[in-house]
C-alpha cells in the first residue's frame, strides 16, 4: 500500500502578491523552495490561515532573497496579500517507509525569510 505524506511545509508565509491575470499557479522565494525541498512545477496544497481557503496548484520559483509568495490565476481570487499561508507538499511512500520519512519545515518570519528549519 502506498501513503500521501506530508514530504515539505512552509508554515504561516505571508502573501505579497496576487495576480490574477496568470495562467495560474504560487510563485515562491528560491531560498524557501531550497531549504524545503519543493520543486518547481510541484503539485502544493495552499491552505489559507486568514479565511481558511484551500486549492491545489503548482510552484514556480522567484528569485533568491525575494520574499516573494505570489498567488497567480484564479486561486488569487480566493486570497487578500497580507493574508498568512501554509504551503504543503506531499509525496507517496510505501507504508513500510512512511514512519521514516520526516518532513522539512520551514518556519518563516513576515517578510517570507526562514527563521526555522524543523
Amino acid at each position: 500500500m502506498m501513503l500521501k505524506i506530508l514530504r515539505a511545509k512552509i508554515h504561516r508565509a505571508t502573501i505579497t502578491h496576487a495576480e490574477i491575470d496568470y495562467v495560474g499557479s504560487i510563485t515562491i522565494d528560491r531560498d524557501l523552495l531550497e531549504a524545503t525541498g519543493i520543486k518547481p512545477n510541484e503539485c502544493v496544497l495552499v491552505a489559507d490561515l486568514t479565511d481558511g481557503a484551500r486549492f491545489e496548484t503548482y510552484v514556480i520559483e522567484a528569485p533568491p532573497g525575494s520574499g516573494v509568495i505570489c498567488i497567480n490565476g484564479a486561486a488569487a481570487r480566493l486570497v487578500n496579500v497580507g493574508d498568512k499561508i501554509i504551503v504543503l507538499a506531499f509525496g507517496y511512500v510505501s507504508a513500510e517507509k512512511a514512519d521514516s520519512l520526516k518532513p522539512r519545515i520551514a518556519l518563516v518570519d513576515d517578510g517570507n525569510r526562514l527563521t526555522k528549519l524543523l
